[in-house]
């Protein structure tokens, strides 16, 4: 074998990812909130970038005439990266086409928007409300270790993680000691805290309703299987007792609360920003883009003039770095005006194909998947993915992610097919109006779905039902006494 050195001539196409389109795909996929924080950094990174004032209002003009005229931004073309690259770019030219806001703003009469709650201060955790309670009965330095080690191994439920003999280990104490430390606590609020199962939780609250020689301590100790697949016959053969009494002591136990911590929970809701707002205003819908609280990005007018006179004013490093700083702006301020123009292109294609579920509900909703939209529009499914990502809009309807437009469909007997959402929400109406005593298996509801002209099969409606988070029928069924 001959080892040798050729040279050869190769022609190859390849997608060269630069810094510049990096940036505006990120931005593509941003929501409003996350792309206010891009742009906050930005502008702190950035001294050639600055929010315009807001416009004057129509009673607020000086001149006392209205305002009506409204820039549009300018038409974007594709940025190369030898346009990006050069030396000798036109800054004049770029300063006046692209010195209009970011954020392109309409003026439009006066809608209804969503109202918001308000927010609340940080509420009290669980450990803190138990540790309150622990310091208030006056423990002793060795009880307050141990309650301290008892409240650090509880999870968010206020169940008990650890072992008496870990507990011990952890708090440098005997056994016994942390027996007695627990009992105590075990009587705290809320009730049921520090538990080490579910059955022990329940015992503990039925103790502190003076319960605790009924008959309900025996079902909770020996029969939970047979409470939670309400086989309620098993439990009358079990203790000899009538049906009537095994189902007041489940109306008791059904009373009871099975994880204390959770009304300490610290998950806060989730406050949702609607990117796009569609209204109907008579027979057609409009699109309109949140702009709320969007910064309206301009070139300085202090780099603007200065680079207007051929950058006299800089030299040497200051001058390139000027430089830098306003390709970073510009396509910055490019970037922002295709993403809301590519939003709204969507949205509007959306609205195209989903008119009937904007004006009827959720029984009209449309089978679509990304590529109707992206062959709508002109655009790659992978772009009309990024738009959307992590978006909502506000609809006649109510708030929805824009991907919940895009659902698989369900065949019909006869007719067109029927999307896979609209299926969710009849098995969801079909189950609120079953009759609690005898509910609807999944194979009545097969029956019942074909008889509303929609083929579907039983494990695909269990496998909705299971999604809509609702238990099987024997476990729905509420079994009433004689």
């Amino acid at each position: 074998m001959v080892l040798e050195l050729r040279q050869q001539l190769r022609l190859t196409q390849q997608l060269v990812m630069t810094p510049q389109l990096q940036q505006a795909i990120k931005l593509l996929q941003l929501c409003r909130l996350e792309l206010l924080d891009v742009i906050k950094e930005e502008m702190e990174d950035n001294p050639v970038l600055e929010d315009a004032p807001e416009e004057v209002s129509a009673e607020g003009n000086a001149g006392g005439e209205p305002v009506t005229d409204v820039p549009e931004p300018p038409p974007l073309e594709p940025v190369t990266v030898e346009e990006t690259a050069r030396e000798d770019i036109d800054w004049s030219n770029y300063l006046g086409e692209y010195n209009a806001p970011g954020s392109t703003h309409f003026e439009a009469e006066k809608r209804e928007t969503p109202e918001y709650e308000n927010f609340v201060a940080q509420r009290e955790s669980l450990n803190e409300h138990l540790m309150w309670q622990l310091l208030l009965a006056g423990p002793s330095r060795k009880e307050e270790r141990i309650g301290s080690a008892i409240i650090g191994n509880l999870n968010k439920d206020g169940y008990l993680q650890a072992t008496v003999d870990e507990i011990a280990t952890l708090s440098e104490a005997d056994t016994s000691e942390v027996e007695s430390v627990l009992s105590k606590m075990q009587s705290f609020d809320p009730l049921g805290v520090c538990a080490r199962d579910l059955s022990e939780c329940l015992l503990i609250q039925l103790k502190q309703l003076g319960l605790q020689d009924s008959i309900i301590v025996q079902i909770i100790q020996n029969h939970l299987k047979h409470l939670e697949n309400k086989n309620y016959k098993a439990i009358c053969r079990a203790l000899s007792i009538s049906l009537g009494d095994v189902i007041s002591a489940v109306e008791i136990i059904t009373r009871l609360e099975p994880k204390p911590g959770r009304q300490f929970s610290e998950e806060e809701p989730q406050y949702i920003s609607p990117d796009v707002f569609v209204y109907k205003v008579g027979d057609d819908f409009v699109i309109v883009l949140n702009e709320d609280g969007m910064p309206k990005l301009r070139i300085s007018s202090f780099y603007k003039e200065a680079l207007s006179n051929k950058g006299e004013e800089f030299a040497g490093h200051t001058k390139e770095y000027i430089k830098n700083k306003l390709r970073s702006a510009v396509w910055l301020i490019r970037s922002i005006h295709q993403r809301q123009r590519t939003i709204y292109k969507v949205v509007e294609s959306i609205v195209r194909f989903q008119g009937d579920f904007l004006e009827e509900g959720f029984a009209h909703l449309k089978p679509m998947v990304l590529r109707d939209v992206a062959g709508d529009i002109g655009m790659h499914e992978s772009t009309v993915s990024r738009v959307t990502t992590n978006k909502y809009v506000h609809t006649p309807q109510g708030i929805f992610e824009l991907k919940f437009f895009f659902n698989s469909s369900i065949n019909r007997l006869y007719g067109d097919a029927i999307a896979s959402a609209s299926v969710k929400e009849k098995i969801r109406q079909i189950i609120e109006s079953e009759d609690p005593t005898k509910p609807f298996s999944d194979k009545k509801m097969v029956g019942i779905l074909k008889a509303s002209n929609i083929d579907i099969a039983r494990r695909t409606v269990a496998k909705y039902r299971e999604m809509l988070g609702v238990l099987s029928s024997n476990k729905r069924k509420i079994i009433r006494g004689g």
